[in-house]
């Protein structure tokens, strides 16, 4: 397990601080999967006792990202092979389904809206901070669902996101490309929203999530 980095909290929320630190040392690969979560020595590093910790493992349980086994403990949760291929299936088509209805829904506070994702996803790609990057990522992708205007794909999206973020299908920490690259392949994305074009806009969302390339652009994240 990598080291984690010594943090102090201060003494309010400590349970929401705590959870979005240990969330953010899962989603930027200081902790990996499989890695045990031990509760006592990360409550020593924040500095708090255990118990705003063990309610953060237990949220993070909840979203996916930590898996509590009895008697045995909480660990990073594994990623299979299988599981990422179906999350990445579902995802395609669902992103599919969302582009091809944001195309009519496209304006100018819309394209601002996901140009300031993807101005996001520059800066952190630029500081190398991948928290930053996914968390932007995930924010230009819901946008999007959101912008289709069918009610029923954003409660699809809730359902899947956490699963999205603990088998890494978006922003994997693993990737050994170019982050600036893959900021403005969405850049891209934005284009063909912009175009009007229903049909090329819903299939490059769904190569996109599939991590298939997109024209002229490397493509890992989804």
């Amino acid at each position: 397990m990598a080291s984690m980095p010594e943090e102090a909290l201060p003494r309010v929320l400590l349970s929401d601080q705590a959870y979005e630190l240990v969330r953010r040392w899962i989603l930027d690969g200081t902790l990996e999967p499989g890695d045990r979560i031990v509760e006592s020595e990360i409550a020593r590093r924040l500095g708090v006792s255990q118990a705003p910790v063990r309610e953060a493992v237990k949220r993070l349980a909840h979203e996916g990202l930590i898996t509590s086994l009895p008697r045995r403990g909480s660990y990073v949760t594994q990623i299979s092979t299988e599981d990422v291929d179906d999350a990445r299936e579902v995802r395609a088509m669902l992103e599919e389904a969302a582009a091809r209805e944001a195309v009519t829904h496209f304006d100018p506070p819309a394209r601002q809206r996901l140009e300031g994702f993807v101005d996001g996803m520059r800066r952190a790609a630029e500081a190398l901070d991948l928290a930053a990057f996914r968390a932007a990522d995930m924010g230009f992708h819901r946008s999007v669902v959101e912008l289709s205007g069918n009610v029923y794909l954003p409660r699809l999206w809730d359902v899947m996101e956490s699963r999205l973020l603990s088998l890494r299908v978006v922003g994997d920490p693993g990737f050994t490309g170019s982050w600036a690259e893959m900021a403005e392949a969405h850049q891209d994305l934005i284009e063909l929203l912009a175009s009007g074009n229903r049909g090329r806009a819903a299939a490059a969302f769904h190569d996109h999530a599939a991590g298939r390339e997109l024209p002229g652009r490397p493509n890992r994240d989804g």
